[in-house]
């Protein structure tokens, strides 16, 4: 049997639309959209399909609805036999893959996903806070010049996330970002894009979330992972509920590695691995990180049966 490794995509891959084509086309898919509208008490769904755009791009709602849309393709592809030896989720996707991997179920994911996008807004005031991708440069040289804005001003920038060589993303203060895209186009960086992005995530700003959702997420009904599920924080394997727990709390406010994550799977020896959710923007990642990769993205029902096929083919 091939080996695969899941990934799950996070808050900004989401668009009007997603998981209507599986919704129409699986009986699975359309019995949890439908649960899942109960059990946040909220036509989720219809936003989903519908939008407005502006109302699902809502950290509040655009959280749970990735979740949604990744968990029911994931059971629709175990449907098909197809068991994942690993998983791992870029920030919010941590959560896909947890819940992939019988971490959580969904029924207990979303409302707790929707409670950290709520905190995850409130944590900092609205439009002073950004985040920016900074692309190609040295890592040293990037972190350099964070730690100068860091000390020489009274501003917070830190680096958010690890996609990929030649990619990270800043977060913090939006003078913060405006003073480091400043100094890195000074050293030599030829592009710094600012982010639409409603805060300043995975940077120091995030702890007054990370101890509001510390009460919340201990209360979860959390049990130990089936298979290794990568850690955003640590870009290690881990299955120990509480171990999960804590990861999770310090997720919000710490970088995610998700480059390192790719190579850590990729050194398990896996055959493909395989986007689990809406658009490709992890599949890309990982092309960048070794082009060599197996990949496939599914999220409707002509990349599910590709995949199938693929996955029943004899090695």
């Amino acid at each position: 049997m091939k080996r695969v490794a899941f990934v799950f995509p996070g808050q900004g891959s989401q668009d009007t639309g997603m998981g209507k084509d599986v919704y129409e086309n699986f009986e699975i898919a359309k019995k949890l959209f439908d649960k899942a509208d109960q059990w946040l008490d909220k036509p989720l769904k219809q936003l989903m399909f519908e939008g407005p755009k502006e109302e699902l791009t809502n950290t509040e709602n655009a959280q749970p609805a990735l979740l949604l849309n990744s968990a029911v393709i994931d059971a629709i592809l175990k449907q098909y036999g197809v068991e994942p030896v690993m998983t791992a989720g870029h920030s919010l996707g941590e959560y896909s893959a947890l819940v992939s991997a019988g971490a959580f179920t969904l029924e207990e994911a979303l409302p707790l996903v929707r409670l950290r996008g709520r905190l995850m807004e409130q944590a900092y005031p609205a439009g002073r806070g950004a985040m920016a991708a900074v692309l190609g440069g040295d890592i040293e040289n990037i972190h350099r010049i964070l730690d100068e804005v860091n000390e020489s001003t009274d501003q917070v920038v830190d680096a958010a996330n690890y996609n990929c060589p030649g990619q990270v993303v800043i977060s913090g203060t939006k003078q913060g970002i405006e003073d480091a895209a400043s100094r890195l186009k000074e050293s030599g960086i030829k592009r710094v894009l600012p982010l639409n992005v409603s805060g300043p995530f995975h940077s120091r700003l995030m702890q007054p979330a990370a101890e509001k959702f510390s009460s919340p997420l201990n209360e979860a009904d959390l049990s130990d992972a089936d298979i290794p599920v990568y850690a955003n924080v640590t870009a290690a394997p881990v299955t120990n509920k509480q171990t999960i727990s804590d990861l999770l709390i310090k997720q919000l406010s710490s970088p995610v590695r998700f480059q390192e994550t790719v190579e850590n799977i990729l050194d398990q020896g896996v055959d493909a691995i395989v986007e689990v959710g809406n658009g490709k923007v992890l599949t890309g990642l990982v092309k960048k990180i070794n082009r060599r990769t197996k990949t496939f993205s599914i999220q409707d029902t002509e990349s599910i049966h590709t995949f199938i096929e693929w996955y029943k083919e004899e090695s």
